[in-house]
């Protein structure tokens, strides 16, 4: 398969890109840097020009406290991006697959949140990426959504995929203990996202590891145990306690209704998952 990578320089573009690459396709991968998706003109000439058979959008501002101050260039890249490209792939017939993100729920749901549940998003990054899910449906009927959170993995900035490393460093690490979600492993989450644009099958996808979710503390422990550094300082706080600009949900755990009734297997569950980051990141 012909595929385009939007996004390539982060952590899921680049697991995306080397998952294709392993496949045998033909991976058109471009950073932020060589492909803004917010240029309209410059994403035309590159579609028309190679002509992907699928187009998968890893691109996107996921600075949530950023976003919060300033939505204008938030919804350029969140929500114009993913329409611009979605019109991009409809006009050469491609596939399209884009990622948003578990806080479109606005976290007071106890449990799992399914496509069933109405989103209901409270900061400024939450509404771009939901904007960017309607407006890219819209523009192309084809459009496959991928909703994700709580990703970790090799390479990342996040503190998820920070932890070990700053633990093994003697760090004090601060941990919320009151924001729940699923932890996605960004190999496993790549490995999906290709498998949806292969089925084409339009809608909204939940794409996370199995098991019952963690908050910021339960991820961080079981990484910090799994690294055999159980004596890490860890200091326990709230998330109110942090003063951030954005406000998140409490509770984004993820499950989908439709993965495995259109036969794609349920992603390891998460521990399994960390286990294999823990191995990569000490090797």
């Amino acid at each position: 398969m012909r595929v385009l990578v939007t996004g390539a320089g982060g952590l899921v573009g680049r697991a995306l890109a080397q998952h294709c690459a392993s496949l045998g396709d033909v991976v058109l991968a471009y950073t932020h840097q060589t492909l803004d998706i917010a240029d309209q003109t410059l994403l035309q000439t590159i579609v028309e020009k190679y002509q992907p058979e699928a187009i998968i959008n890893c691109a996107a501002w996921t600075d949530v406290d950023g976003c919060e101050l300033d939505r204008p260039r938030s919804f350029q890249v969140n929500a114009e991006g993913p329409e611009n490209l979605a019109w991009a792939s409809r006009k050469v017939g491609a596939a399209f697959v884009t990622i948003s993100t578990d806080y479109v729920f606005d976290g007071r749901k106890s449990g799992f949140y399914s496509q069933r549940d109405d989103p209901n998003p409270e900061s400024v990054y939450a509404m771009s990426k939901l904007a960017g899910e309607r407006r890219a449906q819209a523009a192309y009927a084809r459009t496959v959504i991928a909703r994700t959170g709580f990703v970790f993995g090799p390479g990342g900035k996040n503190f998820l995929s920070t932890v070990v490393e700053r633990g093994r460093q003697g760090e004090r690490l601060q941990v919320i203990t009151d924001a729940r979600g699923t932890p996605t492993y960004a190999p496993d989450l790549a490995k999906r996202l290709r498998e949806l644009a292969e089925l084409d099958l339009p809608g909204i996808y939940h794409v996370v590891n199995s098991g019952n979710g963690a908050s910021f503390e339960d991820f961080a422990r079981a990484a910090l145990r799994e690294s055999g550094n159980e004596t890490a300082k860890i200091e326990p706080v709230s998330m109110a306690s942090l003063n951030r600009p954005a406000p998140r949900p409490q509770n984004s755990c993820l499950k989908c209704l439709l993965s495995e009734k259109i036969g794609l297997t349920p992603l390891r569950r998460w521990e399994d998952a960390l286990g294999e980051f823990v191995a990569v990141e000490n090797h």
